[in-house]
């Protein structure tokens, strides 16, 4: 037998030889020529980037990118050879069918694992699309409870739920109410009208009057809405003590700004789940519209250091450390530690890790991570303040960096 390559002939026996030859030096000679390079693992990061929750997606996808960069210069997963985490991301468009859509799409790409997506709206649809090809999906956000109460095993929120949220938002405003004497007793609500918003409406619709508040008005609003003078006036002739906004960012920051050129001012403005009132954006290009507003929501511990230096890289950048980015983040580095411990790219692996996991070395006020029925039930959220240009945690006490100004001053 003759072999032909590249014009020349070789007859059999030497090709068999060269062959032998060749393989013996890899085993011994050349070991990192043929020894094979680590893997990378394929992860899903899911966003809306576009469209009117934009704002938000985007800053998702940098604090997803920060921990992965971040994961991959330290050396990779280390159980699995230092196998570097390669981000596939993917855009839900602010819509829940395209986010279902693009789950598809990461599913064919071969993610093991998704990081996402922002919205309540979005995750229903995610969550369910990635359950049906074993997907392990770690949630970012996505409050409203029925993401983590349909029996998915694949899911697994990190953040706190809207009920342990709304609960804790009415515990603190009891709490300053009392140590205040009691100014406030009347409430109105405004929210937007998804998922995110209306379950929000709902239950502190259920639970504010039974706390000792009267609800005047709840109002609903479209995203996106581009003119809140009606929905102001209809505050201004009410005359609420208290006025709970509960809407994304561009909507928040319309309604804050409309309520101080038209001069309103209830006794506080105590946002749940507020899109600007944790966002360092508002606070920086409006301080005077934002300046006393509270806030229930995500946050971080103010005093640890590794937050902080985060905190630093992201300002560096031109950006705000919000709590989409820092989110997120730490939803990656919760992927990274199942990752270490199944020591393999498997869902199913992954899944079982998730389930299992304990990991606490995160920056979040939360204690360890523990899910049950796929939510973290460690995590907490905080109150904040907008007070002297910057945000402050004044609940709980435990991670208070400042005490609240309630009632707040007139304008």
């Amino acid at each position: 037998m003759t072999i032909v390559k590249s014009g020349f002939r070789v007859s059999r026996r030497r090709f068999l030889a060269g062959t032998a030859v060749t393989a013996a030096a890899g085993i011994g000679g050349f070991p990192a020529i043929l020894k094979a390079q680590p893997k990378t693992i394929k992860v899903g990061i899911l966003h809306p980037v576009t469209g009117p929750l934009a704002p938000s997606g985007q800053q998702c996808r940098l604090g997803a990118k920060l921990a992965i960069d971040t994961i991959n210069a330290n050396g990779g997963i280390a159980s699995m050879g230092g196998a570097k985490l390669e981000p596939i991301y993917a855009d839900a468009q602010s819509k829940p069918d395209v986010g279902a859509a693009e789950v598809e799409k990461l599913n064919e790409a071969g993610a093991a694992a998704i990081v996402g997506p922002f919205a309540s709206g979005i995750a229903l649809a995610t969550t369910q699309a990635a359950a049906k090809h074993g997907i392990p999906h770690i949630v970012d956000v996505g409050v409203v409870d029925q993401v983590v109460t349909r029996g998915l095993t694949n899911t697994f929120r990190f953040g706190p739920g809207l009920g342990k949220i709304v609960d804790t938002a009415i515990e603190n405003l009891v709490a300053l109410n009392n140590q205040a004497g009691k100014p406030a007793k009347t409430v109105m609500i405004v929210h937007e009208e998804s998922a995110f918003g209306a379950g929000m409406a709902k239950t502190l619709n259920e639970k504010l009057p039974g706390m000792g508040f009267e609800v005047l008005e709840t109002i609903s609003h479209a995203n996106p809405t581009r003119d809140f003078n009606n929905i102001v006036l209809k505050i201004k002739g009410r005359n609420p003590d208290l006025l709970i906004p509960s809407n994304y960012y561009n909507e928040f920051v319309l309604l804050a700004r409309t309520l101080r050129q038209q001069k309103v001012r209830p006794k506080a403005i105590y946002s749940v789940l507020g899109g600007a009132a944790s966002q360092y954006r508002f606070v920086q290009e409006f301080p005077d519209a934002a300046e006393y507003i509270m806030d229930c929501n995500h946050w971080f511990d103010p005093r640890n250091p590794v937050a902080l230096e985060l905190k630093k890289k992201v300002e560096a950048e031109k950006a705000f450390f919000s709590y989409e980015v820092f989110l997120n983040h730490e939803c990656v580095r919760l992927l990274a530690d199942a990752l270490e411990r199944a020591a393999s790219a498997d869902r199913g692996a992954i899944t079982q890790a998730l389930a299992a996991s304990g990991w606490g070395n995160h920056f979040m006020p939360y204690g360890p991570t523990k899910f049950v029925n796929g939510q973290n039930i460690g995590a907490a959220p905080v109150n904040t303040q907008i007070l002297n240009k910057d945000i402050k945690v004044i609940f709980p006490k435990d991670f208070a960096n400042a005490k609240p100004v309630f009632p707040a001053p007139k304008v």
